[in-house]
């Protein structure tokens, strides 16, 4: 009797307890908040380049956002006496990691600093030191909180600023400057070349092109070789935007991933190295594509519907922060730099 007792006393008090007991969807916490993000200041967004890339320096005179790229309340200035006053700061990391230029001694509280580089990772040395300096990031990279990307597509009609030649005179083309054997694309010019004539431009041959000769040169050319020399997340640079689609030749790629080109490229533009299990299978296909011209040139159609637009200018990709400034998230610091850099 004592038993069946305590039993149900002690059923009674499980099922007090239980009652206490928060819902079950309150395990889960709500979201917090939204970050904040910025507003535009009343008097424009002042922007200010804290050293030219690579020392190489334009003018900054009058509104250039309005006037050339109708971006309006966007003011840029590389004069480092404005410091105090701008809203956002740039630096270009080349120039930080060589020592050419340091950081400010002084932050002024609202400032947001930028981290800004068109190089891929292995080129981006010394960024350790650099974590938990700034807020955002300003890179070829489609998840940069200001994506400056070498080029891109857009609807409308591509045409050539030169008439390319029905017959071409050179089967494949490559222009390369600084060859080195270790580097992956290095490994598959070596071994395609024994299958396909390769004409080799650029200063590793000693046979440059001057810069007015590159396009008209290239559009005489079936193939470009258009090989990054670093295969890193959404690296694609002119060797693509400009030497291949501005040339009229069709692009044989080598960098990031199949889908990273389809995100970003014409549609059906483009021979990607990673879909052949070799380079003499590759160099059979692309002799396939040249002796059928209407397989060809199917990797021509995307010229009526789509263009390339490049983007060369850096006061442009300047201009470009104050579109997506009242985006960015107010608070954000990049406290492990490095670790985004290379990922």
């Amino acid at each position: 009797m004592i038993r069946s007792e305590v039993r149900i006393l002690c059923l009674l008090l499980l099922l007090s307890c239980l009652s206490l007991l928060p819902y079950p969807g309150l395990f889960n916490p709500k979201p917090g908040p939204p970050q904040p993000r910025l507003h535009a200041p009343q008097r424009g967004i002042h922007v200010l380049l804290w050293h030219w890339p690579f020392s190489r320096s334009y003018s900054l005179k009058g509104d250039k956002c309005l006037s050339v790229y109708s971006i309006s309340h966007c003011f840029l200035t590389d004069d480092a006496d404005a410091l105090p006053s701008v809203d956002v700061v740039v630096f270009h990391h080349q120039e930080l990691s060589s020592g050419a230029s340091a950081l400010p001694l002084h932050r002024s509280a609202w400032q947001r600093w930028v981290w800004m580089s068109l190089e891929p990772p292995v080129n981006n040395a010394n960024l350790r030191q650099l974590n938990g300096v700034f807020n955002w990031t300003m890179s070829y990279r489609r998840d940069a909180d200001i994506p400056i990307p070498y080029g891109k597509t857009v609807p409308g009609v591509h045409r050539l600023s030169f008439q390319t030649a029905t017959n071409r005179s050179y089967f494949a083309c490559w222009l390369v400057s600084k060859y080195k054997p270790s580097q992956a694309r290095a490994s598959v010019y070596q071994s395609l070349k024994k299958d396909i004539p390769i004409e080799v431009f650029g200063k590793w041959k000693k046979n440059p092109l001057p810069d007015h000769m590159l396009l008209p040169t290239i559009s005489n050319c079936l193939f470009y070789l258009a090989f990054e020399n670093s295969e890193a997340t959404d690296y694609i640079s002119e060797k693509l935007w400009r030497n291949a689609f501005q040339s009229g030749a069709v692009p044989v790629v080598l960098g990031p991933s199949r889908a990273t080109y389809e995100a970003v490229a014409p549609p059906h533009s483009f021979i990607h190295v990673s879909d052949f299990r070799s380079t003499a299978e590759l160099a059979t296909y692309l002799k396939h594509v040249a002796a059928d011209r209407q397989v060809y040139e199917g990797y021509l159609q995307w010229h009526h519907t789509h263009t390339i637009r490049t983007l060369t200018d850096w006061r442009e990709r300047l201009c470009h922060i104050c579109v997506r400034y009242p985006s960015l998230l107010a608070t954000k610091v990049y406290q492990d730099l490095e670790g985004w850099v290379h990922g």
